[in-house]
């Protein structure tokens, strides 16, 4: 468990994560609303040299990063709003694993599709308004993580 007292903390954690991250790598983000998935995502993309915002996907479902916007393709989807399954499916995220880093919000929607090398972070948050992070390692990750 990590604690993370602020935003800066969170965004940190992020630029942490990025310098271990490879193309087809999935990093799953579960946490209710407002828990800073989105915060911990643009650590990410920052530290991946993203100059501009990176707004919440949460209505295109769907945001993709390219070179040489970030040093490495990312796709930020936000299944927050998706009910069914089939759904999910049509969004071909499969097809993503080829050339990107994967980021998930709401990983939960795709329920036993969720592949099996995610690295899954679990954002809660803490009393005071800190956050406390749980992270469920793959196979991919335990070595990685531990240089986190």
């Amino acid at each position: 468990m990590i604690d993370l007292p602020d935003e800066d903390a969170m965004l940190k954690l992020g630029a942490a994560l990025a310098s271990h991250v490879r193309i087809g790598d999935v990093i799953a983000l579960e946490g209710g609303l407002g828990a800073g998935k989105t915060t911990l995502t643009r650590g990410i993309l920052e530290a991946l040299g993203l100059e501009g915002e990176a707004p919440s996907p949460s209505f295109a479902l769907v945001q993709p990063y390219d070179i040489p916007e970030v040093r490495l393709p990312v796709t930020h989807i936000d299944l927050y709003r998706i009910d069914d399954p089939a759904e999910i499916a049509e969004l071909g995220l499969d097809d993503y694993l080829t050339d990107s880093l994967l980021v998930i919000e709401w990983p939960e929607r795709l329920g036993n599709a969720l592949w099996s090398h995610a690295l899954r972070l679990h954002i809660d948050i803490a009393p005071g308004g800190g956050r406390r992070l749980t992270a469920r390692l793959s196979e991919d990750w335990k070595e990685r993580w531990s240089k986190i």
